[in-house]
């Protein structure tokens, strides 16, 4: 089977068996590995990408699902020269991240956060990041990172 979709503003032509994940996709064939694979079951969130505008579980997906989408990825937050995104500048300053493991799908999540829900309490973003799981963190600086972020995108 053949699929197009836009990942990260280029477009994307790619063959693959029907029953190839959004995120075996993304990594195997468009060799994008920020998507990270956790646990294969859409419970910890490290997979997540933003599909036509809404953070998804890649793992949760298939690949022939994006059919025609839009797709941005860790690699594409970042502008052209390198800059990193607020977000992604945020988790950074805030110390958001230890192993780094979650942090991919923390900040995509984040950023679908902000960009619906720019002014969200943190019982909002607790809420938000809910499906996606930190081992190392406690999550504290998680939720600073993601307030810092989302007043960094409002600028």
């Amino acid at each position: 089977m053949q699929i197009q979709f836009t990942v990260n503003g280029k477009a994307a032509h790619i063959d693959m068996p029907d029953n190839t994940l959004l995120v075996q996709a993304l990594r195997e064939k468009l060799l994008l590995t920020g998507t990270h694979v956790g646990c294969d079951t859409a419970q910890c969130g490290a997979c997540t990408v933003i599909m036509n505008g809404r953070a998804v579980k890649s793992c949760n997906v298939l690949a022939a699902q994006a059919q025609g989408a839009d797709i941005t990825t860790i690699e594409g937050l970042a502008a052209k020269d390198g800059t990193m995104h607020p977000m992604q500048a945020a988790f950074k300053e805030c110390h958001g991240l230890q192993c780094g493991f979650c942090t991919t799908g923390m900040v995509m999540s984040a950023v679908d956060l902000c960009r619906h829900h720019p002014k969200a309490s943190e019982s909002e973003i607790r809420d938000h990041l809910e499906g996606n799981i930190c081992r190392c963190t406690g999550y504290q600086n998680i939720v600073k990172a993601v307030r810092t972020g989302a007043a960094a995108m409002a600028a």
